[in-house]
């Protein structure tokens, strides 16, 4: 925490994103959480710690490379003092990571008959069996990399895990020889189950089916005994797109498609290896593998958790959440079209409570309607099998003009958003891209119909992304609108996007660059206006990050005024609270807590905007984004009222003091409250309410 030149208290933002995986680490330490559903909080935890290392701690290392002992900015220390306490407290949560799992998982898995099979416990049986699935599956799959006598430095894929291996001859013979081999996960599978014995269900992990069978691996050595231990190594997936004038010929998705390549060539940034291992050997792998300026986590015996985010499915319906069946919308399922019902009034969907497939229905509509001439989107996360762009190209098939901005520079999405690209350019779609350094990360579709003389435009705008796999996991609102005021506002948006039109003079959304964020301090500064002069204010605020320091210092200015606000943060919070005024949560559950959400008093009118924008630097500031309002005063309720569930969760929600942010907010004096829960019971109220 560092109180910058203005006096204002700034947490820092990389241990605020380890506090906000802690409190994911939590959810998996709580045994009212359902076992299988631990498993996988362990799984996004590891996934979560992976990509922090992949993107932040390597933009770090970049500047320690550079200069490791200047502030990095007013707001935040050197690389060299960031990168120790990042040490300290990975290597801290990785020790619980490692308790939780084997002290906590593993016998609660046992008492459920569930058994991890390490390779010394495998029965005759189960060796023979297993030994016909290795050679026929895995070892055709294995090619071990000797590094003993190795001048060049063997080359470690980011994100896959290898055997470490040193073999010995028991009456001392031969020199210990080492060696590398990759655990083909992505070729065979993590998990393999063995035959039922009973009742019991038998699981070993490939990892150690090859331990099983090293001997059989290195049969021309003549080695009796083997010890195999996990390693893992992080890269900066950090690349570089040339911009240079005589570059201009190259298009962008061909640069992108050549700096994929980079990343896998990416410099070190974490290497992860059992806590077992001799310290011999590790000092020979550190020198091999030139990992001398590398963050260096001991841990367990297993690495590469993410892979539990599909361990088989085993267990009882008690060892996973309830189901939370999706709520129909009884409007939309009983209208003949989705543009009749668009029509009457707004509609706000909320997923993943109620379904995505309202949106795919609305383009497959669109797709066939021969008052449709044109549809516009945006793209940014594609999912691997898209009924979004099936639809699209179906539309296309149809006769309907399609326009597309993908957004190429999805961080870890890129080679998914080129195949669809290439599918919807072959299609027939117009598809543009982004710029260099200014990602489109707004969320809309457009379409025109011709009704009667005139062109009517129907638009969808989400918080969230057009991909109906995380639809199922992430918690976003999305609205279909006629308003044609808002509609126009949109196609001024589109304009600037596909013609490059500079456009401005907008009413109603909030648009970045070049608007957005003056307009929030605008708005933060109307509400601090309004407590001076002893009127009603107030600010309640949900999203991802709060981090642009500007907008930290307003905030904080308008709650020392009197301006009550409350702030819902999911990950990283830089604003330390300094007085009553402020309150800030997180929620960590079930589903991944995505929308962003501003209301503002703003003399009861109650302004609430809608936005896949935080309040971070790089959306208000480097991001084509945009905010909408939520007009009908129905919706404008319903919002409030979720907002409110939210802010009373006694069970999820943490408490974000700047100091430590993983206190639980206790249920001693009140009734439990499980926000996420509370929001389903709500809208499927919402929906027998409108049926009546």
């Amino acid at each position: 925490m560092i109180q910058d030149r203005k006096g204002y208290l700034i947490k820092d933002r990389e241990i605020s994103w380890l506090n906000f995986n802690e409190r994911v680490l939590q959810e998996a330490e709580n045994s009212q959480t359902p076992l299988m559903e631990r498993l996988k909080f362990l799984a996004i935890f590891s996934s979560n710690l992976d990509e922090f290392f992949r993107v932040r701690v390597a933009q770090i290392r970049r500047i320690q490379r550079i200069s490791p002992k200047k502030p990095i900015s007013e707001f935040q220390s050197s690389p060299d003092e960031i990168l120790s306490e990042i040490q300290q407290k990975v290597v801290s949560l990785q020790e619980r990571f490692t308790q939780v799992y084997q002290n906590q998982i593993i016998p609660e898995l046992n008492r459920k008959k569930i058994f991890l099979k390490e390779e010394k416990d495998l029965s005759e049986k189960q060796l023979d069996l297993t030994w016909e699935y290795f050679r026929a599956n895995v070892l055709p799959q294995l090619f071990p990399v000797l590094i003993d006598d190795s001048k060049n430095p063997p080359h470690l894929r980011d994100r896959s895990i290898y055997l470490a291996v040193r073999m010995e001859r028991r009456d001392g013979k031969l020199p210990p020889k080492h060696a590398i081999i990759e655990v083909p996960t992505g070729i065979v599978g993590r998990f393999h189950i063995l035959p039922e014995s009973g009742d019991e269900k038998h699981i070993i992990l490939l990892e150690n089916i090859i331990r099983a069978y090293l001997p059989a691996v290195f049969s021309i050595f003549d080695y009796d005994q083997y010890d195999a231990y996990i390693i893992k190594l992080t890269r900066d997936a950090e690349f570089t797109i040339s911009q240079e004038e005589s570059d201009y010929s190259v298009t962008l998705l061909d640069k992108i498609q050549k700096s994929l390549k980079q990343r896998s060539k990416g410099n070190p940034t974490r290497f992860v290896f059992d806590e077992q291992m001799p310290k011999e050997m590790l000092e020979l792998l550190i020198r091999k593998l030139e990992l001398k300026h590398v963050n260096l986590i001991p841990g367990g015996r297993y690495h590469n958790f993410k892979d539990f985010m599909d361990f088989p499915k085993v267990g009882k319906p008690e060892d996973y959440f309830e189901s939370l069946p999706q709520i129909p919308v009884k409007r939309l399922d009983r209208a003949k079209t989705m543009f009749d019902e668009i029509t009457k009034s707004d509609l706000l969907l909320h997923h993943p409570y109620q379904s995505f497939d309202y949106l795919i229905r609305l383009l497959r509509e669109a797709a066939i309607d021969p008052q449709v001439t044109s549809i516009r989107i945006t793209l940014y996360r594609v999912a691997r099998n898209s009924n979004v762009v099936n639809a699209l190209i179906n539309a296309i098939k149809n006769g309907k003009k399609v326009i597309v901005l993908m957004e190429l520079q999805a961080r870890f999405d890129e080679e998914s958003n080129i195949y669809w690209t290439t599918q919807l350019q072959e299609a027939g779609a117009q598809v543009y891209f982004g710029k260099p350094g200014q990602k489109v990360h707004c969320k809309l579709c457009l379409i025109h119909r011709k009704e009667g003389d005139k062109t009517r435009k129907y638009a969808h705008l989400s918080t969230g992304n057009y991909n109906g796999v995380t639809a199922r996991l992430y918690s976003d609102f999305a609205l279909f609108t006629r308003n044609q005021e808002l509609c126009e506002e949109l196609e001024m948006v589109t304009d600037m996007l596909f013609s490059n039109l500079k456009r401005s003079g907008y009413k109603h959304l909030l648009v970045a660059p070049d608007f957005m964020k003056k307009q929030f301090l605008n708005l933060i500064d109307f509400e601090m206006r309004e407590a001076l002069a002893g009127r009603s204010s107030g600010i309640v605020a949900k999203m991802n990050s709060l981090v642009d320091v500007d907008i930290i210092r307003k905030l904080v200015d308008a709650s020392r005024a009197g301006v009550k606000i409350k702030l819902i943060v999911r990950g990283i919070c830089c604003l330390v609270p300094d007085n009553p005024n402020i309150s800030i949560i997180s929620i960590i559950d079930r589903y991944l807590e995505h929308a962003r959400v501003f209301q503002f008093h703003a003399a009861g009118k109650n302004l609430i905007y809608l936005s896949s924008a935080d309040w971070m630097t790089r959306n208000l500031v480097n991001r084509i984004e945009i905010a909408f309002p939520i007009v009908d005063s129905k919706l404008k309720e319903r919002i409030m009222d979720i907002l409110q569930l939210q802010l009373n969760d006694n069970q999820k929600a943490r408490i974000i003091d700047g100091v430590y942010d993983s206190h639980k907010v206790g249920s001693k004096d009140s009734l439990a409250l499980r926000s996420q829960y509370e929001t389903w019971a709500y809208l499927k109220n919402q929906e027998n309410l409108w049926q009546e």
